[in-house]
């Protein structure tokens, strides 16, 4: 997703608007009950899941859960346990990127990484950005545009521009995570779909 060029001056304003969004949906999400959280996401699962571009997808990019993120590891299991590719990204701290390896035992290829979140082995198959059909993309905040608040690291947003031209980019998120605008920046990249425990969202760009 492309946003309007930002003037030099609108970097400090911008910054200090994720900041602010930010602490205020992870307050929000981190505030959910354990049972909530649990059936929220069951749900998104199951609306994922439902999903046609997902469905047709032979190879699935993921990022299993951290912290208050909804629980994607049923839906990981499931897809391996279907025959299907999946996919986990791993920290390179040097490059500030994401390397992506394929998993195909959620507890034996995946180790504690960069900052304590679950990310797959270094000796895992390596593979590259273009073998991905369908991405499930994590992140704070989203708006009904597609954009994306994220930890602030940028890396999917440098990520995301290697997959092929095409691929669904779908986020889970708590109905506590849609805002009415996320500050974006025209290096910032969208999703295309938001999934909530209770609906569907095209981002209408």
């Amino acid at each position: 997703m492309r946003e309007a060029p930002l003037k030099p001056h609108a970097a400090a304003p911008l910054f200090a608007a994720k900041r602010a969004l930010r602490a205020r949906v992870l307050s929000a999400r981190e505030a959910l009950g354990p049972e909530a959280r649990a059936a929220g996401a069951r749900a998104i699962a199951s609306r994922i899941a439902a999903l046609p571009s997902f469905e047709r997808a032979a190879t699935l990019l993921a990022t299993l859960p951290f912290g208050s993120e909804w629980d994607m590891r049923p839906l990981a299991q499931d897809w391996v346990d279907r025959g299907r590719i999946l996919v986990l990204p791993r920290v390179d701290e040097t490059g500030r990127t994401l390397v992506l390896h394929r998993v195909a035992d959620l507890d034996a290829d995946v180790v504690q990484g960069y900052r304590g979140i679950p990310e797959p082995s270094p000796h895992a198959q390596a593979v590259s950005p273009s073998v991905v059909d369908c991405a499930l993309v994590p992140g704070v905040a989203f708006d009904a545009a597609g954009r994306r608040l994220g930890y602030g690291g940028g890396y999917y947003d440098r990520l995301l521009p290697l997959l092929r031209i095409g691929v669904p980019r779908i986020a889970g998120a708590f109905d506590e995570q849609l805002v009415d605008e996320v500050p974006a920046g025209v290096h910032d990249v969208g999703v295309d779909l938001i999934v909530t425990p209770t609906r569907t969202l095209a981002a209408h760009r």
